[in-house]
């Protein structure tokens, strides 16, 4: 069985400290308080940006192999400890335990391709002489280390999100300082034990700190940090590429992700997928289902469809396996979200099914004649909702899923190639799914937004490229 400690550490210049205990985190399914971490103080952020600092040249000189065998400790040491990580997901989250085992699943993918690219950091030999002016001349460039990093984290991936931000960071060789989300530090923290671990990382290679919003101010303004990696909200993401300066910012943002359903398309393939990418861990991802936009001829069909399978989802206690829905992170946020539902509704919406909040569990809810100015429309809902639309012109339907001031993913079930190629030219989004939901990942690929939903690409390939600069080398031959 599972036990978690009281108290925890935070990671400062790879080593745990315990300079109080002020970070209360609840369980998020009882409200209770379920342990107690350090808060990092100005002083001690201040003390860890000036070791990532320090830190920025040998990191930079770590051998290849080397970085590649610290991620590859990473992963044995994550297998390892797989129940613990889980469970404190499912505590600290409310993230249904089948869900939570998941995230560990693709913490440990993420760290394998980071060990993988560590090794994969080639240049280019280019040819110069292009003109007169020039013969004799020959130019090659690699990418190095950008410098010392900020990483802030989000509260709904705990885990896999953090990981990566330092999974590529470990792979190209930059030291960083990470802000994990307050309502849920243990997973980065629980990371930071077992980078703790890896004696080849200089002192300073990395820093884990919960700290309070008011007094992290530092990982957004400090000019010591060269790159900021925000993964949240836009209203907060958009506020801190303001302040940060001359750095270098990569911004994960929100959505309101849609998925469009042709008339062609596989009814009972797009419904086990529509509902997992609608309501999975409660909706509270930023590339969640919340636009359903279906074909006139088939809609009653699979409007039908998904509220019979809705319905039959399991809510309560994330601990529990045959739990789909647990709690949203707060009931602060089901509140929310539960007064847009409201507010559509006023505006003339149709509730499908569900509809109803009680503390911080929300049901599963589908409504139907959202107006387009409504909040449960054009906001990210970022909870256990969405939206039902009809089509009848697949051009048409495309401008909707690009009506949005969002641009994460997009998915499309049709057997139609055409359509593919169109929609892969049209829809302004970072990426386009297609016969699966928007929410689809694999963490190797591409991943990022356009619009108000951020800056820059995550994959631990490309976020490696964010985080690191071309040098460029001039010989001339005689």
């Amino acid at each position: 069985m599972v036990k978690l400690k009281d108290t925890y550490p935070l990671y400062l210049n790879n080593k745990a400290a315990q300079p109080n205990t002020d970070l209360a985190v609840t369980d998020k399914y009882t409200g209770e308080v379920a342990f107690r971490t350090a808060l990092a103080t100005p002083d001690i952020i201040d003390e860890a940006i000036a070791g990532a600092e320090r830190a920025a040249e040998p990191m930079a000189r770590l051998a290849s192999y080397e970085k590649r065998d610290v991620l590859e400790h990473c992963v044995k040491r994550f297998r390892e400890r797989y129940d613990e990580l889980a469970y404190s997901l499912c505590v600290e989250a409310g993230k249904p335990i089948k869900d939570a085992e998941g995230e560990v699943d693709r913490l440990i993918d993420t760290f394998k391709i980071g060990a993988e690219e560590a090794v994969r950091n080639y240049g280019e030999v280019q040819p110069l002489d292009i003109s007169e002016r020039a013969k004799g001349y020959m130019g090659m460039w690699k990418r190095v280390p950008i410098g010392p990093c900020s990483f802030i984290s989000p509260f709904n991936f705990p885990l896999n999100l953090a990981a990566h931000k330092i999974a590529p960071a470990i792979a190209i060789g930059c030291p960083f300082v990470m802000k994990p989300a307050s309502m849920t530090p243990l997973g980065a923290i629980i990371m930071g034990e077992v980078l703790a671990e890896c004696d080849v990382l200089p002192e300073g290679a990395f820093s884990i700190l919960p700290a309070s919003r008011d007094g992290a101010d530092l990982f957004t303004t400090d000019e010591r940090l060269k790159l900021l990696s925000f993964t949240g909200s836009p209203g907060v993401g958009w506020d801190l590429k303001s302040r940060c300066g001359k750095k270098k910012v990569v911004l994960e943002l929100g959505g309101n992700a849609a998925v469009i359903v042709d008339k062609d398309a596989d009814l009972d393939h797009a419904l086990e997928r529509i509902i997992f990418g609608a309501f999975y861990q409660s909706g509270q991802s930023c590339i969640g289902v919340q636009r359903i936009i279906i074909h006139e001829d088939i809609y009653d069909t699979f409007k039908d469809m998904l509220v019979e399978k809705a319905g039959t989802l399991v809510a309560g206690d994330p601990k529990e396996r045959d739990t789909f829905i647990g709690p949203m992170i707060s009931e602060k946020e089901a509140t929310r979200l539960h007064g847009w539902i409201e507010d559509a509704v006023q505006a003339g919406a149709k509730v499908l099914c569900g509809g109803e909040r009680d503390g911080a569990m929300l049901q599963a809810t589908l409504l139907e004649g959202v107006p387009r100015d409504c909040d449960a429309n054009t906001e990210e809902a970022f909870g256990p909702l969405a939206n039902l639309f009809k089509f009848n012109d697949f051009n048409k339907a495309l401008e909707q899923v690009n009506d949005s001031k969002f641009g994460l993913q997009a998915g499309i079930f049709t057997r139609d190639i055409h359509q593919v190629l169109d929609a892969w030219d049209v829809l302004d989004v970072g990426g386009v799914v297609v016969n699966d939901v928007s929410s689809y990942r694999v963490d190797n690929m591409p991943y990022g937004g356009v619009k108000d939903s951020g800056l820059g690409r995550e994959g631990i390939r490309f976020a490696m490229e964010d985080m690191s600069e071309i040098r460029n080398l001039v010989i001339r031959r005689d």
